[in-house]
């Protein structure tokens, strides 16, 4: 069995007053795709900032390949191989495609290793590379996307975090995107991802969370979940 490259303990995160993640904890193993479900506001988000420190938790761990990365800033978990693509994409309109992809290596120093990884990027996404100077605001929802995970790659991550990588886009475009985690987990990153489309996520993962109101109700392989009836009636529209 692969070794555990995330480990999530007892984690509490608050947004004000407002408690949003009442405990949480999962195990991720090095080369998974593993998928958190769950309905709007019950936490998803949540766990992938707390995770890559854009939030800290107020009480439990987080450990990066057994190194704690609970209160690490966020560039600090960046540079240590942890890459995030946001929820709405959130590219930089007035950059082009070269130097959005460009930003999403600012924690890496060797221009050598850089030029490599933004040709990798290209040779995933070709739709970029012909895109190369164009404005990233004139992109269209589904190559913004691609954007969106080219710049997470950049930091030559270990372990890659998608919050909700179809949302909005045409079904042939999200079947594209599905197939290009497929692929980039294949090169062997490992990826949790938060996806509304619960039954292509499921199609896709090997493991599965379900976050309710901030709390883990169910977790399991993937090939589980999608025959459990609570999950089918929720989340599978069956």
């Amino acid at each position: 069995m692969s070794e555990l490259i995330l480990q999530v303990q007892d984690v509490h995160t608050y947004y004000g007053h407002i408690h949003a993640l009442k405990g949480i904890s999962m195990d991720i193993r090095q080369g998974e795709i593993v998928t958190l479900l769950g309905s709007n506001g019950a936490g998803k988000s949540t766990t992938l900032s707390s995770i890559a420190g854009i939030v800290h938790p107020a009480k439990g761990t987080i450990l990066l390949e057994g190194t704690d990365i609970t209160r690490m800033k966020c560039s600090e978990i960046t540079k240590r191989g942890i890459g995030i693509s946001p929820e709405g994409r959130e590219v930089f309109p007035r950059l082009t495609v070269a130097e959005n992809l460009l930003a999403g290596a600012y924690t890496r120093r060797d221009k050598k290793e850089i030029a490599g990884s933004l040709e990798e990027v290209y040779a995933l996404f070709p739709r970029l590379k012909e895109r190369t100077k164009q404005m990233a605001g004139t992109l269209s929802g589904g190559e913004q996307q691609m954007l969106a995970i080219g710049r997470a790659l950049m930091c030559k991550p270990k372990l890659l975090l998608l919050d909700e990588p179809s949302l909005g886009l045409a079904p042939n475009l999200v079947e594209l995107i599905f197939e290009l985690i497929v692929r980039i987990n294949k090169t062997g990153i490992t990826i949790l991802l938060i996806e509304q489309n619960a039954n292509m996520a499921l199609q896709i993962a090997d493991q599965g969370f379900v976050l309710e109101t901030g709390t883990i109700t169910l977790s399991g392989e993937a090939r589980q979940l999608r025959t459990n009836d609570a999950i089918r009636r929720a989340y599978l529209g069956k």
